[in-house]
């Protein structure tokens, strides 16, 4: 156990070596990156849009459209099925996914079914075999036919629509300008768009949401769209608008003979004289033949130039078009032609893209919010160095070390795995530099009472090793389990933390049982040291002879009060769900000139009809946060409300943030949330009860559900938005309370053991005495740590670290006063614990008296 083969020191110096190439990146400017040798890896961790700017949007696809499309091709194809047969028929409509016509003639009754089985085409469902139809012909009385059209050509047709919007997409983002962008599906019919640095969200938005189908077909002029309106028109034309304010309506045939398909070339250009826009296009050889032969058929009519069902423009025809080019005349600003431009050239969408969710972070604050990040991060290491330093001196310091090369490490596997750092990311690393000592500190304290058990040293520390190990794992699980269910049930900032967070604790043991190790065995072998360093001040604690289980019913009675306190709070008043949960939009602004008037903000947002709205001064005075209420109408209600604050406050304001959660979103997060903090605690409750007896699984769920209840609690007396990054909060308090819980067990299940005839309350006393020191210097370092972000790390963090905080203190007092004193209740006995390898009171060597009590 204290010798380290020459080849396991090569190996741990060997991976910490590559952990500094590799992260070293990440520590220098693009100058010094760039004299690096090529073998040198050159990645870096990538910075979030919260902490460089930009904008992430999460577009669904209209499954209506999709229904749409297929319901009028199929209308379409029964038509064509029926004429070819010369077939009569009549009432020929569809609805929803249902198309029925009726055969007037009963003796083609029989011929109508055969010609349209043929559109009853199956489909291959799946990779391992199956078929679906994608309709289902269905016969009535009176020669009605009707044609379903099934669930799995809709779901088919989603997943294509996705695949094609997907490319679509990047294609228009791309032809923005944007270069540092990422565009990947989300779920089956979703798009997930993020655009970082200097990005118009508005503008992004409108390209991305127009499917921008352009279509060329002719005018029918049978009749005018107001004649039409006023009686009935052939069933081969309709009725489309024009763009005009107020719109005109135009009878036009219902057959494309040009499409975006058939389009090459696409620009913008602008008149210099008359400053008129029009948009000039290039047609690929089918379009250009059918072009020419259309416009030489009709001349003297009227083209309809189609975009998105509305009629662009309806050009005569003087002579025929010839070449495949041309020009169409829009009514567009130049700005707004280029974009049509834009989104002609990179295709049309197969159906609109709805906005469900929204979250701009402006370059300005971005860069705010790192420095604020990395502020609390120096703060933190030098607030919990000092401390260690404080308690352990030179042992301190090789703490010290193992914290720095940590974090190197946290960051070579962040940039190893590609991930992205946000803010939250941020805080999830600055939590784990108060954590990450609590290994140490196991360690150490574990060695001190080896040591003064009589011990000679060197045993001490073999066996301070062994037997802290179990317990560092035992207790890191708890934590790492609620990261990873975290990662996948939060937004893209959440995950941050959830990946940092759990990274971090994977790179604390690794360093705790290796690295840390190494170095004391290597003290230990050149200083020879026959006793435990004097400086070592831990031993205060030594002295502590707490009843706690003295006044476990006082504890357990104010406990109890404030958890129903906290519950009938719950059930009266309940908490202010943050639009994570409840839908609606945060706007933070910043004046211009001089400092934000909340009350004009309210004054001039309320005259727009966008229901509560709530305006607060941040610690800026020339910022302030505005909160909009869900608006009740669905997505497009959300983004037309940030719309109309834009237009409202962009001559005086910046906007600096910008977050819009849809009711489909908010209500998927509500239910995500719900899940994962169930199963996180079923999941570390099984972990505690597979590792101990049942009584310590009861112990551990009473106490989490305390934590719980009082964090709930917290939230309902303070008034702070419930959202995601509360969740997140939620989860962590959870994973440290168990983590501090099963310190305190492990140590009471190996005194049982040990002591079996000590009676309960004396021998739990006895344990939480014992493990006084790691709880108080644990809770210690990471409420530092937690102070710092809380003080440095910013507006937008500082709820969550506030929570936390207040979260750490409560999870330590629970481990001591509910979990511990649960295990009298029900009524746990030391030979529970009897077994063939503990039939010995202690091991030989050892003392076995009493612990002080």
């Amino acid at each position: 156990m204290l010798h380290f083969s020459r080849w396991k020191t090569i190996l741990i110096w060997f991976v910490v070596l590559v952990a500094v190439l590799i992260a070293a990146p990440n520590l220098l400017s693009d100058r010094q990156l760039e004299r690096l040798p090529s073998w040198v890896p050159h990645d870096r961790v990538a910075l979030g849009g919260d902490l460089q700017g930009g904008t992430h949007v999460l577009f669904a696809i209209e499954k209506a459209d999709i229904v749409r499309e297929r319901l009028e091709s199929t209308v379409a194809d029964v038509r064509a099925k029926l004429r070819q047969g010369n077939i009569r028929y009549t009432g020929l409509t569809g609805n929803d996914q249902t198309v029925t016509v009726k055969i007037t003639d009963p003796a083609q009754i029989q011929a109508a079914v055969d010609t349209l089985k043929s559109l009853v085409v199956s489909t291959k469902a799946g990779l391992f075999g199956g078929s679906t139809q994608n309709l289902d012909l269905q016969q009535a009385e009176g020669g009605q036919l009707t044609l379903q059209i099934s669930d799995a050509a809709i779901i088919s047709g989603m997943a294509a629509a996705q695949a094609q919007s997907l490319e679509v997409v990047r294609r228009r983002v791309a032809d923005m300008g944007s270069e540092n962008f990422t565009v990947q599906p989300e779920g089956s019919d979703r798009i997930d768009v993020e655009a970082l640095g200097a990005v118009d969200p508005e503008r992004l938005k409108n390209i991305l949401n127009e499917p921008a189908k352009l279509s060329v077909r002719m005018i029918d002029e049978s009749m005018t769209g107001q004649e039409a309106l006023a009686g009935r028109w052939p069933a081969t034309s309709e009725i489309l608008y024009s763009l005009d304010d107020p719109p005109v309506p135009y009878l036009v045939d219902r057959a494309d003979f040009i499409t975006s398909k058939n389009i090459v070339d696409v620009q913008s250009k602008v008149d210099a004289q008359t400053q008129a826009v029009s948009i000039t296009y290039k047609l690929d050889a089918e379009g250009t033949e059918r072009l020419a032969q259309r416009t030489r058929q009709n001349i003297g009519r009227h083209l309809a130039i189609i975009f998105d069902d509305q009629v662009m423009a309806a050009p005569l025809i003087n002579a025929p078009i010839l070449d495949g080019a041309g020009a169409i005349p829009v009514s567009f600003t130049e700005e707004g032609g280029r974009d049509l431009a834009l989104m002609l050239r990179a295709g049309a969408l197969p159906a609109t893209l709805t906005t469900v969710e929204e979250r701009t972070v402006s370059p300005a604050l971005g860069s705010e919010s790192a420095r604020a990040g990395l502020v609390a991060g120096i703060v933190a290491a030098i607030l919990v160095i000092g401390l260690m330093f404080g308690f352990y001196r030179g042992l301190g310091l090789i703490a010290a070390l193992s914290l720095l090369l940590n974090l190197i490490v946290i960051l070579a596997v962040l940039s190893l795995i590609g991930a992205t750092l946000t803010l939250p990311g941020i805080a999830g690393i600055v939590l784990i530099m108060g954590m990450a000592v609590d290994a140490n500190v196991l360690i150490y304290e574990r060695i001190r009472e080896e040591a003064k058990s009589g011990r000679p040293f060197f045993q001490a520390i073999e066996h301070g090793y062994s037997k802290a190990i179990m317990t560092i794992l035992d207790a890191n699980v708890t934590i790492f389990i609620a990261a990873v269910i975290l990662y996948f049930l939060g937004n893209h900032a959440v995950r941050g933390f959830a990946i940092t967070l759990a990274a971090g604790i994977l790179t604390t043991v690794f360093t705790a049982v290796t690295l840390t190790r190494w170095i004391v065995v290597t003290w230990l072998h050149r200083r020879h040291p026959k006793h435990l360093p004097k400086d070592v001040r831990t031993g205060i604690f030594d002295r502590a002879n707490i009843r706690f289980m003295g006044i476990r019913r006082y504890t357990f009675t104010a406990s109890a009060a404030l958890s129903i306190a906290a519950m009938i709070g719950f059930a009266t008043v309940g908490m202010h769900l943050g639009i994570d949960f409840a839908g609606g939009s945060i706007v933070e602004v910043k004046a211009k000139q001089g400092a934000a008037d909340p009350d004009d903000i309210r004054d001039r947002l309320g005259d727009l009809n966008l229901g509560d709205i709530s305006v607060r001064r941040l610690g800026d005075p020339a910022s302030a946060l505005i909160q909009l209420e869900s608006q009740g109408g669905g997505e497009n209600a959300e983004q037309s409300a940030i719309t109309l604050v834009r237009d409202e406050l962009g001559d005086d304001y910046d906007f600096r943030r910008v977050e819009v959660v849809g009711p489909a979103i908010s209500g998927e997060l509500t239910k995500a949330a719900t899940l994962g903090v169930l199963a996180s605690l079923a999941v570390i409750l099984i972990y505690i009860w597979m590792r101990f007896e049942w009584q310590f699984a009861v112990g551990a769920i009473i106490a989490t559900l305390h934590d719980i209840i009082l964090v709930l609690g917290l939230f309902v007396l303070t008034g702070m938005d419930f959202n995601l990054t509360s969740v997140a909060a939620l989860l962590t308090i959870i994973g440290y309370s168990l983590n501090d819980t099963v310190v305190v067990y492990d140590r009471l299940r190996e005194n049982l053991q040990r002591y079996r005839k000590m009676p309960l309350p004396i021998l739990i006393d006895a344990t939480i005495n014992q493990t006084l020191s790691r709880t108080v210097l644990t809770a210690a370092t990471t409420m530092l740590a937690l102070l710092a972000l809380s003080l440095f790390g910013g507006e937008v963090i500082r709820s969550f670290a506030f929570v936390m905080l207040i979260g750490v203190a409560m999870g330590t007092f629970s481990s001591i006063y509910i979990a511990a004193p649960v295990l009298i209740v029900f009524k746990l006995r030391p030979d529970a614990f009897d077994n063939d390898q503990d039939r010995n009171a202690a091991e030989p060597g050892t003392k076995t008296g009493n612990p002080a009590i």
